[in-house]
């Protein structure tokens, strides 16, 4: 895709506020639709990281299970893509809400210290 990744000490660690992945996981357990909601929507963003380059794994991160993780794709697009910033901005406040409604307030907080324990440095 983009050659070798850069050496290990030229790469930055992922920083992540929310558990994207844990989230995910059980809005497609509990709800069908939410994988025909979400899957066009993945399908775009790595259409369009390949044209920029961008590979998820390319990031550094402190735990396994981040590797690859989809959060950090998405914000390199951001940074280089005019298109995914305006869909962004249209898609991620719905989406979001969406998946709020799915999930429960105490598994949207434990996301948040899943992520804040995977990818902060250690105080």
């Amino acid at each position: 895709m983009t050659g070798p990744a850069p050496a290990s000490n030229d790469r930055q660690y992922a920083v992540c506020n929310t558990c994207t992945i844990m989230l995910v996981a059980l809005c497609y357990e509990r709800v069908r639709w939410f994988r025909v909601l979400r899957e066009p929507l993945l399908l775009g963003m790595r259409v369009l990281s390949r044209w920029h380059r961008i590979d998820p794994r390319n990031f550094r991160v402190r735990t396994e299970s981040c590797y690859g993780c989809i959060r950090f794709m998405k914000e390199s697009l951001k940074e280089k893509s005019y298109v995914a910033r305006r869909v962004n901005d249209l898609i991620n406040p719905m989406f979001n809400r969406i998946r709020d409604s799915i999930v429960t307030e105490e598994e949207i907080a434990e996301a948040k210290r899943l992520a804040r324990e995977a990818t902060h440095p250690p105080e």
